[in-house]
């Protein structure tokens, strides 16, 4: 199953798969870090939803929910969590 950023809730993790984005817009992601393998951890959400706030490579960044459809992940393996 395909899971975009957006999907990840407050206190959530995951790894960054693949960019949908395009021209512009997938030069900023790129640009604040979203490269794959790189570990994203939602953080917090504005209170009408959008934008969420992640953090990524120790930077906090809000992403508009349009924008972070674009990203594709799959969730952090926790070892002994599962």
């Amino acid at each position: 199953m395909e899971r975009c950023l957006n999907e990840i809730k407050p206190g959530e993790t995951a790894v960054v798969r693949y960019l949908r984005a395009h021209g512009s817009m997938r030069r900023r992601l790129l640009d604040i870090g979203l490269v794959e393998g790189t570990r994203v951890e939602c953080v917090g959400v504005s209170p009408m939803g959008d934008p969420a706030a992640y953090l990524i490579r120790g930077a906090v960044i809000a992403i508009r929910s349009a924008d972070s459809r674009n990203v594709l992940i799959k969730e952090e393996q926790h070892g002994s969590d599962q």
